[in-house]
């Protein structure tokens, strides 16, 4: 797990191409504190970078940017390859010959060997570069979910890269802008959805794909999409198989030369992975949870009967409004792009990093998987429900307009605005998952940034989906392509970094979903997660049978208490109301990041 960054094609002077880099590298060193280095090649116009935290080979050995043996490739690599080892075996049977024991020497043995195929047989999460002197191109990859991020801003014939949105635009080569666009879609979702980002110009390189850079331009091609079938896997076997799967992905992302701990919750996700961690064999595991002394929000007492069950090393930190406000500016200084989400993977993470974890696992996907969200059950009835209103003449618009003017909460706007358009999943997904209405979006980016411009559009755009087996199974899609990947999944990556911490996402994992897309919606989204408790049935009851509850920090009563202050003015100056904590969070994270990035 480490920062990547790179300059490619650039027609600078050396020592201008080298400070660039250098800046970079900064930008991203708190992703890598273990080892740093950089390759530099003025008269090509290239420079790598990387910064790297140490988890396979922790000798000198897995240090990067790496070249080939001939001096032909150099690559960064950020993330682990979980089949390294089997890869290994192979391309050492094919006469390659390796001087460490690391799997970023492997993704370069693949990528001479097989070119831009070689990411179909990487298992793993992964964002990485190989720049070929020879030929003068660039490679670019990301994994298949996006566990890892990858930014980029391709001008002029030149690109940028990098892990984080901060260090593109400190290489000095791309300018301080905000895209409108992406400002717009983050009022909609409290979240840019990629492959916008925050400023302008700098793209994320979309989950799935990669990118070729050659002779000044570059080509971004899809190499894996999340396919549901939702057939393929008799009725007698779909326990044993998602048992089968689930363990062989958290056996994957047990692969470490050093400890792995497990983020446990009291909820059914992070308990089932801590439960297979040990089922695997795991000894002196760690666990780490953040509680609270409002019951209604702490699960401490949950998640400390499951390890005791488990017999974990179990970490606990009481936290309180006073304790969460003095890490509130650090959390705002580590993001890097805005989000109403990642507080809690910023305090969790610093938790376990301050008690010398390295690597940990996360529950998160789980949800997504097997139905866990209400939005399984809610969007499927507003479908119906608004197919069946369409039934009367205008009745539907003008409600919706009423109630669009009207309503007194941010879900009874949404709804009205749902109700205004044609009947879709995509709308009632947004509809459950929004944050602004398109109006109210429209009067903050005037308040923020001047003239609306073209950003205002329908706030269902980004949600277009692929026809899916069942109206269920659209929703499990865009729980995984839209709130998993563009908030979840960056929010961990960027917020665990900021403490120097890999997170990995066993129930994230391209192999397991080959399997459990098989399986048809009324089983694998069974309500209550029956499939996923039935292939574990260690899981012990006390979690089973308690009803579900986010792992969500008590914001509404810190923001109406002790961090009332901190919002008072966003309050205050807004051009529209107000009404809920998330909302407030909406405005303050984007005010904060824009100042940060230098965009206003």
């Amino acid at each position: 797990m480490c920062g990547i960054a790179g300059i490619i094609g650039a027609r600078l002077p050396g020592p201008e191409l080298e400070a660039g880099t250098e800046r970079m590298r900064l930008a991203l060193r708190n992703r890598g504190p273990d080892d740093t280095g950089t390759f530099l090649s003025p008269a090509t116009g290239v420079a790598l970078t990387h910064t790297r935290l140490a988890i396979l080979d922790l000798s000198a050995a897995g240090h990067q940017p790496m070249r080939s043996p001939d001096g032909r490739h150099v690559i960064v690599f950020n993330g682990e390859i979980y089949n390294h080892a089997a890869l290994r075996r192979g391309l050492e049977a094919a006469g390659e010959q390796f001087t460490s024991h690391s799997d970023t020497e492997v993704v370069l043995a693949m990528y001479r060997r097989h070119g831009p195929a070689c990411v179909h047989e990487l298992e793993g999460m992964f964002a990485f570069c190989v720049w070929d002197e020879r030929e003068r191109t660039a490679f670019l990859a990301r994994d298949p979910f996006g566990v890892k991020p990858l930014y980029y801003h391709a001008q002029a014939g030149r690109l940028v890269f990098a892990s984080e949105v901060r260090a593109v635009l400190a290489s000095g080569l791309v300018p301080r802008k905000p895209c409108r666009e992406a400002v717009f879609s983050y009022w909609l979702f409290g979240t840019v959805q990629e492959p916008l980002t925050i400023a302008d110009g700098v793209h994320c390189l979309p989950a799935g794909h990669h990118l070729t850079w050659q002779d000044g331009h570059a080509r971004v091609r899809c190499y894996w999409e999340p396919q549901i079938i939702g057939e393929g896997i008799a009725a007698a076997d779909v326990v044993p198989a998602t048992r089968a799967a689930l363990r062989e992905s958290v056996s994957r992302h047990l692969v470490s030369d050093v400890p792995v701990g497990v983020f446990l919750s009291g909820g059914v996700d992070s308990t089932c992975v801590a439960t297979l961690v040990r089922a695997l064999g795991g000894q002196n595991l760690q666990t780490f949870c953040i509680t609270f002394d409002d019951p209604a929000f702490s699960e401490g007492d949950v998640a400390a009967s499951t390890a005791r069950h488990l017999g974990t090393q179990h970490h606990q930190w009481k936290m309180d409004a006073a304790a969460g406000r003095a890490l509130l500016a650090d959390f705002l200084q580590a993001s890097d792009q805005p989000s109403i989400d990642g507080f809690n993977t910023y305090c969790v993470s610093r938790f376990a990093r301050e008690r010398g974890l390295k690597v940990v696992l996360s529950g998160l996907g789980g949800d997504e998987l097997f139905g866990g969200y209400g939005s399984f059950q809610l969007v499927p009835k507003l479908v119906r429900a608004g197919r069946w209103a369409s039934l009367i003449p205008f009745a539907p618009m003008l409600a919706g307009h009423a109630l669009e003017a009207l309503g007194r909460s941010p879900r009874m706007g949404r709804l009205g605005h749902y109700l205004t358009d044609r009947p879709s999943a995509a709308g009632a997904y947004w509809c459950g998952r929004g944050i602004f209405t398109p109006s109210e979006a429209a009067r903050l980016i005037r308040h923020f940034l001047g003239d609306v411009g073209e950003a205002v559009e329908d706030a269902t755009r980004h949600f277009s989906v692929p026809r899916q087996p069942t109206l269920e199974d659209t929703v499990s899609y865009l729980e995984l392509t839209r709130y998993m990947r563009n908030q979840l999944l960056r929010d961990s990556d960027v917020m665990s970094m900021a403490s120097g911490l890999e997170l990995r996402v066993p129930f994230v994992d391209r192999k397991l979903f080959e399997v459990l897309r098989q399986i048809p919606a009324a089983i694998r989204l069974a309500p209550g997660k029956e499939l996923l408790l039935r292939a574990v049935p260690e899981i012990p009851e006390w979690v089973a049978l308690a009803p579900k509850r986010g792992f969500a920090f008590p914001f509404e009563q810190w923001i109406a208490a002790e961090w009332g202050e901190v919002f008072q003015r966003i309050k205050a100056t807004s051009p529209v109301p107000l009404r809920t904590w998330y909302q407030c969070w909406c405005v303050h994270a984007l005010e904060q990041c824009l100042t940060r990035l230098g965009l206003r």
